[in-house]
């Protein structure tokens, strides 16, 4: 996938809406530096907005290297 490519390419972490990503990595072995799944819903805009930015707080550069999934009241890590 292009988009994967780019991440690891570019050295960037992979934020996204789609669970799609979390199956190619893990169950077809595609690399990614970091991967963010985001599980709230896109019509609350501000809050995941929030949330991403507490996640970053957090997590920092160890979000690289890790699987997170961030809803709207928890994260959830693991690592790549």
């Amino acid at each position: 996938m292009e988009v994967i490519s780019l991440a690891l390419r570019e050295g960037r972490l992979l934020l996204t809406a789609d669970k799609d990503f979390g199956e190619l990595v893990f169950r077809r072995g595609q690399t990614v530096p970091g991967l963010i799944l985001l599980r709230i819903d896109p019509g609350r805009g501000v809050l995941m907005r929030t949330r991403l930015l507490e996640a970053v707080d957090q997590f920092g550069q160890g979000l690289f290297g890790r699987y997170v999934v961030i809803d709207e009241v928890r994260f959830r890590s693991r690592p790549l």
